[in-house]
């Protein structure tokens, strides 16, 4: 993580906090005061992602911000150092909670950060309150993007991911509704721990744990997970979604409202996956007016 640092270091004004994690180094943020906001991002993101929620809240609640192994901050093993499968994120991120004894979690979470995040939340439910989702998904489903689906094909899918970096790049130029809002310090932030081809193991490991069939080593555990998210009907759940998103499109956001029917819904009709870069300003708010309506 050694090119154009400083260019997004200023970005990034937090306190680093990690927790040891079978010889690994998990980090994490912990900004603020107050009631409880878990922050859990996707891929190929990190805590980065969310640092404009970050500054903005922390004046009134505290932010719990991880970043999964091989992400952002955290250690980077290889895959024979670490399985890189959803129940091990979970597992990790029970831990966190568990360690800093959090309790009336409100969940916010993102792409991948929503399987994690909920597969928490069923393991320890009674230490979660309410629930924000962002273009994300937590249930089984056999829709996926050609394009991510390429990433599965041997050989060609490791290298693409892992060896050009086309996943990140990918993202930086897709994932967004609004390119102007990836200025360089933005681009460097997001892709700076992505620097190499062992640093992007987790990137393509994220990739190749999408459970496309029932053989799927992850398919039981997000199974699960889904047959969980019953107990939290008549949890506060708010749903933000980037309408622009090619990956987690409407069909996500309407699948969610068949678990959570009387969810708040806020479609941004001009934000895409990256939802969060194209509409902060939005969805500050929203998340202060969801925390604010049933303390």
């Amino acid at each position: 993580m050694t090119n154009s640092t400083e260019s997004w270091r200023s970005l990034y004004p937090f306190a680093s906090h990690e927790l040891n994690i079978g010889g690994l180094r998990y980090h994490y943020l912990d900004e603020g005061a107050g009631p409880t906001l878990l922050l859990v991002h996707g891929n190929p993101t990190w805590s980065f992602y969310w640092r404009e929620l970050v500054s903005a809240l922390r004046e009134r609640y505290r932010l719990i911000v991880p970043d999964h192994i091989g992400c952002g901050l955290s250690d980077k093993p290889s895959p024979r150092a670490y399985p890189y499968r959803l129940a091990r994120r979970v597992e990790d991120l029970c831990r966190l909670i568990e360690h800093l004894n959090l309790e009336k979690v409100t969940l916010v979470a993102h792409d991948w950060g929503g399987a994690i995040g909920m597969g928490a939340a069923v393991a320890l439910p009674q230490r979660f309150a309410r629930f924000v989702l962002m273009n994300t998904a937590a249930y089984l489903t056999t829709r996926c993007p050609r394009r991510i689906r390429l990433c599965h094909v041997p050989g060609i899918g490791q290298l693409a991911v892992q060896g050009l970096n086309l996943f990140v790049r990918l993202a930086l130029r897709e994932a967004t509704a609004k390119p102007e809002r990836m200025t360089p310090p933005v681009r460097a932030g997001l892709a700076a721990p992505y620097d190499s081809w062992p640093h992007r193991a987790a990137v393509y490991r994220f990739v190749k744990d999408i459970p496309l069939r029932p053989r799927h080593p992850t398919y039981q555990t997000l199974k699960d997970i889904e047959a969980g998210l019953a107990q939290f009907r008549n949890h506060p759940v708010c749903l933000i979604w980037g309408m622009k998103d090619w990956c987690f499109t409407p069909w996500f956001l309407d699948r969610f409202l068949n678990f959570f029917p009387q969810a708040v819904v806020h479609r941004i009709a001009d934000a895409g996956h990256y939802v969060v870069e194209d509409a902060h300003e939005q969805i500050i708010p929203m998340l202060r007016a969801f925390m604010e309506q049933d303390p």
